[in-house]
């Protein structure tokens, strides 16, 4: 049966810690659902009511367009039990996007690996942690992280991380403006 929490008790933070994969959702005030997977190890619990994950640069940015357009910055991440127990917790609240190359991003980097690639960090307060059997969920057995991203930009460079942000992320699928500033955001060559 489903508990909802109005922090991120102990128990809690042990089942996201030991995730490899987790789910992010976000939706503008009108326009197209947005989920996305993400690993890497990159999400980290700050607080009980606060979380981050770092962001790599993929094919869209629908997230980050998503907190700009929408008033309540509403966004939602699930991670579910592929192994073990069967359990899903969902994390509710309201999310900001913290840009590379400015002091918000800059506060929280020390606390994630250094990843080829990544262009923000999107930090979630938390307001309500929401727990559900997950007994539908199958199981999997995770065999490892994917390189293939890391490897991609590391090999791509600096500028051409820089030339395919301008061309691939600064609108949603929507064509919701992303914000970003891709000479400003880049790490330097």
């Amino acid at each position: 049966m489903g508990k909802q929490f109005a922090r991120i008790e102990p128990e809690h933070r042990a089942f996201i810690e030991r995730q490899k994969i987790f789910f992010v959702a976000s939706a503008p005030p009108k326009g197209r659902i947005n989920v996305s997977p993400k690993g890497l190890s990159s999400f980290r619990v700050l607080g009980d009511t606060d979380v981050a994950y770092l962001d790599c640069t993929g094919s869209g940015s629908e997230t980050r367009a998503h907190l700009m357009a929408s008033d309540d910055k509403r966004l939602t991440v699930m991670f579910c039990a592929f192994e073990g127990p069967p359990m899903i917790l969902r994390l509710y609240g309201q999310g900001r996007s913290l840009m590379r190359g400015t002091p918000d991003y800059a506060d929280l980097a020390p606390g994630f690996e250094d990843v080829a690639g990544a262009r923000q960090i999107i930090r979630l307060s938390v307001d309500l942690v929401q727990t559900s059997c997950g007994m539908g969920v199958p199981l999997f057995d995770y065999k490892q992280e994917r390189g293939s991203l890391v490897r991609y930009w590391t090999a791509q460079g600096v500028s051409n991380l820089r030339k395919y942000w301008g061309l691939k992320n600064m609108k949603s699928i929507d064509g919701l403006p992303t914000g970003f500033v891709p000479d400003s955001m880049a790490p330097q060559d």
